[in-house]
């Protein structure tokens, strides 16, 4: 898929992989697996954002992608974040879409939102906002009909 699909067809939450095409190199070229891995990886798609403005440049649409954190004894450090505009000319590919009845927890609402944690359900999203400091969270449930609508027009996993 291209990045503009992803963008259009992956709900936020979903699990995307990203490729340029090439081979993986072995092991023991260990620069050379490291390059390999910043254009061939996978990640949660927790961000959209649509073409803008700034003075005379326009900006075109892009989505962010959370491929992990670092960190030790359950404290994270540091988050990785990739971010692709639209016109990016690696191959994405959607490896699993959020489950039925899981819930998606925003840091706040409106079209900046940025889904920082997916919950099984209702209660867990809400235990897990009790442990985690984000007042203005919205929470957002993985629907029927949103998983019947990707299913109707083709967009399963692939």
């Amino acid at each position: 898929m291209s990045a503009s699909l992803i963008y259009d067809l992956a709900p936020i939450g979903s699990v995307v992989a990203w490729s340029d095409g090439t081979p993986q190199p072995p092991e023991r070229f260990k620069k050379k697996l490291a390059v390999w891995k910043t254009r061939n990886s996978q990640g949660r798609l927790i961000r959209k954002e649509g073409e803008r403005s700034l003075g005379a440049t326009s900006l075109s649409a892009y989505f962010t992608l959370h491929e992990g954190d670092l960190g030790a004894n359950g404290v994270i450090a540091i988050r990785i974040h990739r971010t692709f505009s639209l016109d990016s000319t690696l191959t994405f590919k959607v490896i699993e879409r959020p489950a039925l009845g899981s819930v998606r927890v925003f840091d706040r609402a409106g079209a900046h939102a940025e889904l920082v944690h997916l919950a099984v359900d209702r209660p867990a999203a809400e235990e897990w906002l009790t442990r985690h400091g984000y007042p203005h969270a919205v929470l957002d449930e993985v629907t029927a009909d949103e998983v019947a609508a990707d299913h109707v027009e083709g967009r399963v996993a692939a």
